[in-house]
């Protein structure tokens, strides 16, 4: 069922494909390129598939129809959640964000929102999911893809089906509504998921109402692709138990979720925990492959930032231990004492760089080791048990399970992301600042997307006295770095209260300003907590990076952030930018 899902959602990608110059789209080398991709994909052949889908997108780039490139960027990510490789999904989706936001290509970040909805469906993550989904529809009413729109309002009733139907059957309605107006063809495929929403709910009679409508439309030509599910839920209906089970097994991928509902409403109890254990046995197999390739795509990049890390030091000091001795060689030809003090003096230099560089090593080594260890032995500890085929523990156990291996996984992501940020800081002189966002909606992005992050019994509020459409001139990215690491921040040291980011500003400054009711800071603190390293409770998750990067971006943006030692109810710390 998973595979037929996501190649749905190749489907629905194609569907967005509006061509620049609809010409193009009949030639025999466009033809050729499309269908190299589509069966290299159906095929799950990897080393077809990459190559392929590349050429497709450099065609269509030479085409300027980006539309449809970035419809190909979605299918890289659909092929690899189709091989259950989700991290490597979940970073593609951030390469495509950040080019998104870079080429300032806004009206095309639907498609990026309604991916990161499917990888984080697939990962269990509901909340998120529904948000990114949600996300997606704002945008494109923004854009006027009406459309395109009734696939997504599908994906979030698949969201809300088992915790909320009455929502679910809301998102149909306003799906039908929206398909009848923009998208007559697809109508028919809701209708006929709405009758299998009838037949879950148990009011039969309106199911066979709606089957009896379903069978009118294909004999009218329609088809849907519900169509199959329809005709085993038929069969059930009738009291055809057994004839239903077995058009189920021949019929639909990942059966067994059908057979045990079917077999619940049969009351054939044995045969319907039997189906049940094996569905649950499936599913736990497939999480623990994408559990497994998620954390080995964790792994091969910190090796590759810590190749990268390697590589940067080895040329650095072989540049500086090249210039120390041709300036030692040009002194010494000219003045042999003042070559030696100078000499000695440039060793007791290297010494104190060196020994510096050792403690920071040091420093480095043992809190990254620790931060990393931790949330990996309770994803690895947590998987095991998870995958024990004689689990018994209860839903409120294994969902505590799950947000703890989501919560460690999230803090491998953040430590990584400090890491790399730090280092793109440093050897960046100067960092482009041509965006203009308006201020008001970029805080409550961030504020949303770092909701999951604070404590159930932590506010997390936002007061703006900015007009909605007040921008600057900035770089966008790394201003939402900035606040997204203070909120991360100030939601570690806050167990309950709120946190509270405001905005204000004079005429020729921008002051955004974090502050929360946790355990503060003490004043001779104040710039001590902005170097690296630095944790003044030892016991808190992260290695002290977000602050020393925080600060770096600000300067690099030409403000800066500062800790209000005046506050005394937590902490308060104040990002100061220059409006230009």
């Amino acid at each position: 069922m998973k595979r037929v899902f996501l190649l749905l959602a190749l489907t629905l990608c194609a569907a967005f494909c509006v061509a620049a110059d609809p010409d193009y789209t009949t030639t025999e080398e466009y033809l050729a390129l499309r269908d190299s991709m589509h069966h290299a994909f159906n095929d799950g052949d990897s080393a077809r598939f990459f190559p392929a889908v590349k050429d497709l997108q450099d065609y269509l780039l030479k085409q300027n129809d980006l539309h449809a490139y970035y419809t190909q960027r979605c299918n890289e990510m659909v092929f690899l959640m189709n091989q259950q490789k989700i991290f490597e999904a979940y970073m593609k989706g951030r390469e495509l964000s950040i080019e998104l936001s870079e080429k300032k290509q806004e009206k095309e970040m639907y498609m990026l929102y309604n991916m990161l909805g499917h990888i984080n469906r697939i990962c269990g993550n509901k909340k998120a999911a529904r948000r990114n989904f949600t996300m997606a529809l704002e945008l494109m009413e923004e854009q006027g893809y009406y459309e395109n729109m009734p696939p997504i309002y599908m994906n979030l009733v698949d969201v809300e089906l088992d915790e909320n139907p009455e929502k679910a059957m809301e998102l149909l309605n306003k799906a039908e509504e929206i398909a009848k107006k923009y998208s007559p063809v697809r109508v028919f495929d809701i209708e006929t998921r709405r009758a299998l929403t009838y037949y879950n709910s148990g009011d039969i009679p309106k199911f066979l109402e709606g089957y009896k409508a379903y069978r009118q439309g294909v004999e009218e030509g329609k088809s849907s692709v519900h169509g199959r599910t329809m005709e085993v839920y038929y069969l059930a209906s009738q009291g055809e138990y057994d004839k239903a089970i077995e058009l189920a097994r021949e019929e639909l991928d990942d059966s067994e979720e059908i057979i045990t509902q079917i077999y619940e409403k049969a009351g054939r109890w044995k045969e319907a925990y039997e189906s049940m254990h094996k569905a649950y046995n499936a599913k736990d197999s497939v999480n623990n492959v994408a559990l497994a390739n998620s954390m080995m795509g964790i792994r091969d990049q910190m090796a590759i930032n810590d190749m990268e890390s390697k590589s940067t030091r080895n040329r650095i000091i072989a540049l500086t231990i090249g210039f120390i001795l041709l300036a030692l060689l040009v002194m010494a030809e000219i003045y042999i004492v003042f070559s030696r003090r100078k000499h000695l003096r440039e060793l007791q230099k290297a010494y104190r760089r060196a020994t510096e560089s050792e403690k920071m090593k040091s420093a480095f080594i043992q809190n990254v080791s620790h931060e990393v260890r931790t949330p990996l032995n309770i994803i690895s500890g947590f998987s095991q048990v998870i995958a024990n085929p004689e689990l018994t523990h209860s839903v409120e156990e294994r969902q505590h399970m799950s947000e703890m291996m989501q919560k460690s996984a999230r803090q491998v992501t953040t430590l990584i992301d400090e890491i790399i940020g730090l280092s793109l800081i440093e050897s960046t002189e100067k960092m482009r600042r041509d965006d203009t966002p308006s201020i008001n909606r970029m805080l409550r992005q961030t504020i949303q997307e770092n909701e999951n992050v604070v404590n159930k019994s932590v506010a997390l509020r936002m007061d703006s006295e900015l007009d909605d459409d007040f921008t600057i001139k900035t770089n966008e990215n790394m201003l939402k770095r900035i606040i997204s690491a203070l909120t991360e921040n100030a939601a570690k040291y806050t167990e309950e209260g709120s946190i509270l980011v405001k905005a204000s500003k004079n005429d020729d400054q921008l002051f955004i300003i974090v502050e929360d009711t946790g355990c503060g800071i003490p004043e001779k603190e104040a710039e001590h907590i902005f170097d690296r390293f630095v944790k003044l409770n030892s016991f808190k998750e992260g290695i002290g990076l977000g602050l020393p990067l925080s600060r770096k971006l600000a300067e690099q943006l030409g403000g800066t952030v500062t800790l209000d030692t005046t506050y005394q109810e937590g902490a308060r710390f104040v990002v100061t930018l220059p409006i230009s």
